[in-house]
Protein backbone atom coordinates (compact mmCIF):
# COMPACT_ATOMS: atom_id res chain seq x y z
CA UNK A 1 0.00 0.00 0.00
CA UNK A 2 1.54 3.78 -0.91
CA UNK A 3 0.65 7.08 -1.21
CA UNK A 4 1.75 9.10 -3.61
CA UNK A 5 2.81 12.74 -2.34
CA UNK A 6 2.82 15.81 -5.27
CA UNK A 7 4.36 18.21 -3.42
CA UNK A 8 4.06 22.02 -4.80
CA UNK A 9 5.43 25.10 -3.38
CA UNK A 10 3.46 28.17 -3.01
CA UNK A 11 3.02 30.90 -5.53
CA UNK A 12 5.84 33.32 -6.05
CA UNK A 13 5.35 35.61 -3.52
CA UNK A 14 6.16 39.63 -2.64
CA UNK A 15 8.85 38.50 -0.15
CA UNK A 16 10.55 36.22 -2.22
CA UNK A 17 10.87 39.07 -4.78
CA UNK A 18 12.11 41.30 -2.95
CA UNK A 19 14.63 38.98 -1.04
CA UNK A 20 12.56 38.31 2.48
CA UNK A 21 12.47 35.28 4.13
CA UNK A 22 8.65 35.69 5.19
CA UNK A 23 9.03 32.39 7.29
CA UNK A 24 5.93 32.37 9.53
CA UNK A 25 4.31 35.80 8.71
CA UNK A 26 1.77 35.42 6.18
CA UNK A 27 2.73 36.84 3.12
CA UNK A 28 0.96 37.76 -0.44
CA UNK A 29 1.41 36.36 -3.55
CA UNK A 30 2.58 38.27 -6.21
CA UNK A 31 0.90 38.93 -9.76
CA UNK A 32 3.40 36.36 -11.28
CA UNK A 33 2.45 33.74 -7.88
CA UNK A 34 -1.28 33.83 -8.76
CA UNK A 35 -0.22 33.29 -12.92
CA UNK A 36 2.05 30.31 -11.10
CA UNK A 37 -0.88 29.12 -9.39
CA UNK A 38 -3.15 28.88 -12.56
CA UNK A 39 -0.65 27.99 -15.03
CA UNK A 40 -0.25 25.51 -12.43
CA UNK A 41 -3.89 24.07 -12.67
CA UNK A 42 -3.40 23.40 -17.00
CA UNK A 43 -0.46 21.24 -16.15
CA UNK A 44 -1.98 19.01 -13.35
CA UNK A 45 -5.78 19.09 -15.03
CA UNK A 46 -5.49 15.31 -15.66
CA UNK A 47 -4.06 14.27 -12.24
CA UNK A 48 -6.87 13.29 -10.00
CA UNK A 49 -5.77 13.70 -6.31
CA UNK A 50 -7.71 12.35 -3.90
CA UNK A 51 -7.19 15.36 -1.29
CA UNK A 52 -5.03 18.79 -0.74
CA UNK A 53 -3.20 19.60 2.33
CA UNK A 54 -1.94 23.13 2.53
CA UNK A 55 -0.27 25.14 5.08
CA UNK A 56 -1.96 27.37 6.45
CA UNK A 57 -0.67 30.58 6.19
CA UNK A 58 -1.95 32.92 3.66
CA UNK A 59 0.67 32.85 0.88
CA UNK A 60 0.17 28.56 0.64
CA UNK A 61 -3.63 29.10 1.12
CA UNK A 62 -4.32 31.33 -1.91
CA UNK A 63 -2.04 28.78 -3.92
CA UNK A 64 -4.23 26.01 -3.17
CA UNK A 65 -7.26 27.66 -3.81
CA UNK A 66 -5.94 29.25 -6.91
CA UNK A 67 -4.97 25.50 -8.27
CA UNK A 68 -7.41 23.10 -6.89
CA UNK A 69 -10.34 25.48 -6.00
CA UNK A 70 -13.06 24.27 -8.67
CA UNK A 71 -12.00 20.52 -8.09
CA UNK A 72 -14.54 18.84 -5.60
CA UNK A 73 -11.36 17.30 -3.98
CA UNK A 74 -11.02 18.30 -0.15
CA UNK A 75 -8.22 21.51 0.49
CA UNK A 76 -7.38 20.75 4.51
CA UNK A 77 -5.32 23.54 5.95
CA UNK A 78 -2.42 21.95 8.12
CA UNK A 79 -0.19 24.24 10.65
CA UNK A 80 2.07 21.16 10.24
CA UNK A 81 2.91 22.28 6.85
CA UNK A 82 4.11 25.65 7.69
CA UNK A 83 7.05 26.97 6.88
CA UNK A 84 10.25 27.20 9.41
CA UNK A 85 9.63 29.18 12.54
CA UNK A 86 12.41 31.90 11.70
CA UNK A 87 11.69 33.90 15.28
CA UNK A 88 12.98 36.99 15.28
CA UNK A 89 13.91 36.51 11.48
CA UNK A 90 10.26 36.14 10.23
CA UNK A 91 10.50 38.84 7.18
CA UNK A 92 14.02 39.50 7.42
CA UNK A 93 16.45 39.60 4.58
CA UNK A 94 16.85 36.18 3.06
CA UNK A 95 20.84 36.33 2.64
CA UNK A 96 20.91 36.87 6.91
CA UNK A 97 18.44 33.40 6.79
CA UNK A 98 19.97 31.34 4.54
CA UNK A 99 23.41 32.27 6.32
CA UNK A 100 22.35 30.48 9.56
CA UNK A 101 20.74 27.68 7.90
CA UNK A 102 23.08 25.11 8.72
CA UNK A 103 23.62 26.29 11.97
CA UNK A 104 19.72 26.17 12.73
CA UNK A 105 19.52 22.26 11.74
CA UNK A 106 19.58 21.09 15.75
CA UNK A 107 19.13 24.56 16.91
CA UNK A 108 16.25 26.57 16.13
CA UNK A 109 16.78 30.70 14.90
CA UNK A 110 16.36 33.12 17.96
CA UNK A 111 13.31 32.78 19.15
CA UNK A 112 11.68 30.18 16.61
CA UNK A 113 12.46 26.65 15.92
CA UNK A 114 15.18 24.49 13.87
CA UNK A 115 15.00 22.28 11.05
CA UNK A 116 14.66 19.46 13.12
CA UNK A 117 11.30 20.80 14.32
CA UNK A 118 9.85 20.86 11.25
CA UNK A 119 10.88 17.44 10.57
CA UNK A 120 9.12 16.46 13.59
CA UNK A 121 5.83 18.30 12.54
CA UNK A 122 6.02 16.64 8.97
CA UNK A 123 6.59 13.33 10.39
CA UNK A 124 3.50 13.83 12.59
CA UNK A 125 1.62 14.43 9.66
CA UNK A 126 3.06 11.97 7.57
CA UNK A 127 1.90 9.37 10.38
CA UNK A 128 -1.86 10.73 10.16
CA UNK A 129 -1.83 10.77 6.32
CA UNK A 130 -0.75 7.05 6.53
CA UNK A 131 -3.31 5.87 8.95
CA UNK A 132 -6.12 7.83 6.62
CA UNK A 133 -5.14 7.86 2.72
CA UNK A 134 -3.31 4.38 1.50
CA UNK A 135 -3.06 3.98 -1.77
CA UNK A 136 -4.29 7.90 -1.90
CA UNK A 137 -2.92 10.42 -4.05
CA UNK A 138 -2.18 13.46 -2.15
CA UNK A 139 -1.26 17.21 -2.99
CA UNK A 140 0.40 19.12 -1.03
CA UNK A 141 0.74 22.96 -1.35
CA UNK A 142 3.30 24.11 1.22
CA UNK A 143 6.92 25.75 1.58
CA UNK A 144 10.68 25.41 1.45
CA UNK A 145 11.50 23.92 5.10
CA UNK A 146 8.73 21.00 4.82
CA UNK A 147 9.83 20.04 1.18
CA UNK A 148 13.22 19.76 2.57
CA UNK A 149 11.81 17.67 5.34
CA UNK A 150 10.10 15.72 3.10
CA UNK A 151 13.76 14.80 1.20
CA UNK A 152 15.19 14.18 4.75
CA UNK A 153 12.07 11.51 5.82
CA UNK A 154 11.62 10.02 2.73
CA UNK A 155 13.91 10.17 0.54
CA UNK A 156 16.04 9.50 3.54
CA UNK A 157 18.92 12.59 3.18
CA UNK A 158 20.42 14.44 5.85
CA UNK A 159 19.82 17.44 6.59
CA UNK A 160 23.26 18.87 5.06
CA UNK A 161 22.48 17.32 2.05
CA UNK A 162 19.18 19.01 2.08
CA UNK A 163 19.90 22.12 2.22
CA UNK A 164 23.26 21.68 0.34
CA UNK A 165 21.34 20.20 -2.45
CA UNK A 166 18.21 22.28 -2.94
CA UNK A 167 17.19 23.76 -6.03
CA UNK A 168 16.90 27.50 -5.00
CA UNK A 169 20.09 28.29 -3.93
CA UNK A 170 21.39 28.10 -7.84
CA UNK A 171 17.89 29.51 -8.73
CA UNK A 172 16.25 31.59 -5.75
CA UNK A 173 13.89 33.59 -7.49
CA UNK A 174 12.72 30.53 -9.77
CA UNK A 175 9.24 28.63 -8.89
CA UNK A 176 8.74 24.70 -10.02
CA UNK A 177 5.89 23.03 -10.28
CA UNK A 178 6.24 20.09 -8.01
CA UNK A 179 8.08 17.09 -6.70
CA UNK A 180 6.93 13.46 -6.05
CA UNK A 181 7.13 11.47 -3.28
CA UNK A 182 6.07 8.07 -2.65
CA UNK A 183 5.84 6.14 0.89
CA UNK A 184 3.73 3.73 2.41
Amino acid sequence: MTIIITYFVHGTTTDNENGISTGWNHGGLSKPGREQCIELKTLIKNIEFDVVFSSDLKRAIDSAQLTFGNRHIPIIEDERLRECDYGDLNGADSKKVKSMAMSCIDNPFPNGESHKDVEKRVRNLLEDIHMKYQNKNIAVVSHKAPQLALDVIIKGKNWKEAIKEDWRLKNPKEWRPGWNYTFG
